[in-house]
């Protein structure tokens, strides 16, 4: 006997036994998963695989398929355990293209509306497949199109399973609201005392978010932006009251008045005209009482200092009475012609600070009127505007965008580096030449018209040639009359733009046109200024910004010695917005457009 060989040939024998146990744990295994498969596939309705183009009438309803499948046929795996998402739409239900009420849309094969005399018009569906959920490994899908060999032309609906290629889908849900949004919760008489419990507070402000801090929190020595205006600890409101309408229309009072936060608003009081004597809220002195702290938690304080008093009839005319003292509400009259003298109905805060961030004075302004039952509910308006000290307001082309009908802002930029020098006259910063009845060139020195945001603008005049005037005499005379006195450099890409602020300016482009002819005398006869403009900024509320400005001086040749001639001098201003063609310089524009209307 060979050493070695019996145990060689135990282990053989060995491997041939275990071998056959492998091979029969390994059919007992897939006998089990083609059991598994088939219980799988007599459960599960089967997937169709027709063509999305297909015209074939399909059954009625998809019932499950009993029909045996090879081992080698590719199916999609089916999951262990969990439940399958349910769709929340009905594609089935679902018509995008149904936009007429008890009407047949054309070319919309999902319709309800629509018949087979319809159907023979229809050229195509213009929604051929209608998906639910493409988050849904499995969704299903309504596929519509046309049969046009039937007579009359029949509508033919697939209702299927789609399967998702991507390989991020939901398979299994274990939290069903995650399929679609929630309802959010309706406050209501029953829940509203407690989500004002929840709130941290309200403010009716609409450009910043203003929150009222308690004076233990505030050890500013100066006013910040948006915060409230404080008063003394003895008064019985902690803050300076602006009503503000909150949830609704109504006015809520508790409103703190915010530091650099202009406001207007409107809102409405539900009275009782017999009880209007007694309401704070139509009184004056409800009003101009109250004091303000000059800084946040300091002991100066600020009085409101009535400034004017305007009394309003019940037919609308308006006067200044001379006795500037205090106005009560009073009740008149009788029966059904009862009214309510001296109410407020408008109320104007002004307030005067520092750079460094201090209240020196509150000035009120108060219009009072007459109420009868029939303005009632009463509508009630309040402003407050801040004023810096020692600085006079600047009127403003826009805020910070363009508006229509207001000049351009335009100046000159004396060197390199320096800020912008603009006329004190806004009107007279960026001009063309005024139209005259005479139509004299010579007469028309001197009268311009100012170039208005928004609005397309032709001038022009005539200017008779003599012989005895030199060319280039006359050629500098009209470029003067064309361009007119400080013609600027740049012009302001907002309405708001400050003349330090250089970067948000746009310089003029000037470019002359002239022809090469010899032995003739070159006279502008026209400028064309063209200011290019855009929509600024959020989608919600954009703002006009000039973007390009560019002065085009053209000229025209004359014969030299012409004894009498006649040039016409016209200037054309026109706006365009980004990407729009050039309007054509030989353009006439109608006789309603020379003038700004």
């Amino acid at each position: 006997m060979v050493p070695g060989s019996g145990s060689a040939g135990f282990c053989w024998a060995m491997g041939l036994q275990g071998l056959q146990s492998l091979l029969l744990v390994l059919l007992l295994v897939l006998l089990a998963r083609w059991a598994y498969v088939s219980a799988q596939t007599v459960a599960t309705p089967a997937v169709p695989t027709e063509d999305l183009n297909s015209t074939e009438a399909p059954s009625a309803t998809l019932g499950p398929s009993l029909t045996s499948r090879t081992l080698g046929t590719a199916r999609t795996p089916e999951p262990a355990s969990g439940p399958r998402p349910t769709p929340v739409t009905d594609v089935a239900a679902l018509c995008v293209c149904d936009l007429s009420p008890a009407q047949c849309d054309v070319n919309c094969c999902c319709d309800p509306d629509c018949n087979s005399v319809d159907f023979s018009v229809f050229s195509t569906c213009s929604v051929p497949v209608v998906t639910g959920d493409s988050h849904f490994c499995t969704q299903k899908a309504a596929i519509y199109s046309l049969n046009f060999t039937a007579n009359p032309p029949q509508r033919v609906f697939k209702l299927v399973d789609q399967i998702n290629p991507s390989i991020f889908c939901i398979h299994t849900t274990n939290y069903k609201p995650a399929l679609s949004f929630i309802n959010p919760e309706v406050p209501d008489e029953n829940s509203f005392n407690r989500w004002m419990k929840t709130s941290e507070g309200f403010t009716s402000n609409a450009e910043a978010d203003v929150s009222f801090t308690s004076k233990s929190d505030a050890s500013n020595t100066k006013y910040e932006y948006g915060a409230p205006l404080q008063a003394p600890e003895a008064s019985p409101h902690p803050f300076l009251r602006f009503p503000s309408p909150l949830t609704s229309a109504l006015c809520t009072d508790d409103n703190p008045a915010a530091f650099l936060v202009n406001q207007a608003v409107k809102c409405t009081r539900s009275i009782n005209l017999e009880q209007c004597e007694e309401m704070e809220a139509l009184r004056m002195d409800y009003y101009s009482s109250p004091v303000i702290l000059r800084v946040p938690s300091s002991t100066t304080q600020v009085p409101i200092t009535v400034q004017s008093i305007t009394v309003q009839s019940l037919n609308q005319t308006r006067t200044r009475p001379e006795d500037a003292g205090v106005w009560v509400p009073s009740l008149v009259g009788s029966g059904h012609n009862r009214f309510c003298t001296n109410v407020v109905l408008e109320v104007k805060y002004s307030l005067t600070y520092t750079d460094s961030g201090e209240i020196t004075r509150a000035g009120l302004s108060l219009l009072l009127g007459t109420v009868s039952s029939a303005s009632i509910p009463l509508q009630q308006t309040f402003e407050i505007h801040f004023i810096q000290q020692n600085t006079r307001p600047v009127p403003l082309s826009g805020n910070p965008g363009y508006v229509v009908g207001l000049p351009l802002a335009a100046g000159l930029q004396p060197q390199k580096g320096s800020g912008i020098i603009q006329t004190t006259n806004r009107y007279g910063q960026l001009t063309i030449l005024r139209s005259t009845t005479e139509q004299d060139c010579l007469a028309a020195e001197g009268l311009r018209t100012p170039v208005l945001f928004g609005y397309n603008m032709q001038a022009g005049c005539k200017l008779r040639l003599s012989p005895a005037i030199p060319c280039r005499l006359v050629a500098r005379k009209v470029k003067d009359l064309l361009k007119g006195q400080g013609f600027p450099d740049f012009v302001a890409s907002f309405g708001n733009s400050r003349a330090q602020d250089v970067l948000d300016w746009v310089p003029v482009h000037f470019i002359t046109h002239s022809p090469t002819i010899k032995n003739s005398c070159l006279l502008p006869v026209a400028l064309v200024i063209e200011v290019k403009w855009t929509k600024y900024g959020s989608l919600l509320n954009p703002q006009a910004r000039i973007v390009n400005v560019t002065a085009n001086l053209l000229s025209s040749a004359f014969p030299e010695g012409s004894s009498v001639g006649t040039a016409q001098t016209s200037e054309d201003r026109k706006q365009m917005t980004p990407n729009s063609p050039a309007p054509p310089r030989c353009s006439t524009l109608p006789r309603s457009a020379e003038k700004p209307q």
